[in-house]
């Protein structure tokens, strides 16, 4: 083995400590977040945030309304969708998310005894979202998810509010074992083919 060559699962070892800090995979295969132990380690990330808030009444609430996905999945109707539309529906899923944890964050800090158990996940969730966002760059989410031919007939995405943290992580949670998995699992198998 050359200097220069490594093995694919030292590709993977590498990949993966890298991921909690948020960084961008810099040579990592394109096709990583295809390997289902990468969202899964993401999705024992969220339902643990997701159980610190469990009783959290004093330090849990968000003290106003944040817009996030509605995360309830039509599957007769998922399956009908193209890959692209899917696509189009995590990208925006994903980045409204992104935008209601970093508020979440911004209001965590603000405000007077900030809980640093919760503080830790809502840091977590916010470099997850980061990583799973450069996944989803690399698997060619973006490029589906922009100006698909029936941009005009796509349905606008469908939002609910979350006005604690409990409820943050819930969608958090909801959003990535359901529409997440679901468009990385069938975007992985037809790019097989």
């Amino acid at each position: 083995m050359g200097v220069h060559e490594c093995p694919a699962w030292l590709w993977l070892l590498l990949s993966l400590l890298s991921l909690p800090l948020g960084l961008p995979v810099l040579g990592a295969p394109p096709r990583l977040i295809c390997d289902s132990r990468v969202l899964e380690r993401y999705l024992l990330e969220a339902k643990e945030a997701e159980n610190i808030t469990t009783g959290c009444a004093e330090h849990c609430s968000l003290n106003e309304n944040i817009t996030v996905p509605d995360t309830k999945v039509n599957f007769y109707a998922w399956k009908r969708m193209e890959v692209r539309q899917q696509a189009v529906e995590v990208w925006q899923g994903l980045a409204l998310l992104s935008e209601a944890v970093l508020r979440g964050q911004a209001l965590l800090v603000n405000s007077s005894q900030p809980w640093e158990p919760l503080q830790l996940h809502v840091d977590k969730a916010v470099s997850g979202l980061r990583s799973l966002t450069t996944l989803l760059r690399a698997l060619g989410a973006q490029k589906e998810a922009i100006s698909p031919p029936d941009a005009a007939s796509a349905a606008p995405l469908r939002t609910i509010t979350a006005d604690t943290f409990r409820k943050l992580f819930r969608v958090y949670s909801n959003f990535l074992r359901g529409k997440l998995k679901l468009y990385t699992g069938e975007a992985c198998r037809t790019g097989d083919r």
